[in-house]
């Protein structure tokens, strides 16, 4: 039996917190976005991706990483495709596809997304991706 799309939307369950992440983030929905983040999030962009760093709150990860993705690459999309749950840790195995808008070149790499959700709410998240092809999308020849 699953989950109906109201139960969906209110779920605290760590995966459904962090599945409703990538859907809001797939239809551009910052506020939606925001709204599966603790007020203290901290949210790190592996050292070499191009926006590397650790944000906190969920405006300082909105416009320091998803509104400058939107920004500089074309149809930018995390596709979530395996989920591990261990309690409050949830590791996602996905793509990246998108086009540089600087280069035209096409990106398609695989990623993996570690969060921690606690109370509903996603607390912490770690990066880890090939940093060499997305810099190579980036780069004019």
């Amino acid at each position: 039996m699953g989950l109906t799309p109201e139960d969906f939307a209110t779920s605290a369950a760590p995966r459904d917190v962090v599945r409703r992440q990538y859907l809001a983030s797939a239809a551009g929905d910052l506020e939606a976005l925001r709204a599966t983040m603790a007020p203290d999030v901290e949210w790190t962009e592996m050292a070499g991706f191009p926006l590397a760093g650790t944000y906190r709150t969920p405006e300082g990860v909105t416009s320091n990483v998803m509104e400058i993705l939107g920004r500089d690459w074309a149809d930018w999309t995390a596709h979530d495709d395996s989920y591990v749950v261990d309690g409050e840790n949830v590791v996602v195995l996905a793509r990246y596809t998108a086009t540089n808008k600087a280069t035209g070149k096409a990106m398609n790499v695989r990623v993996a997304h570690h969060f921690v959700v606690r109370g509903g709410l996603i607390v912490r998240f770690a990066q880890f991706v090939d940093t060499a092809k997305v810099a190579e999308a980036s780069r004019a020849d």
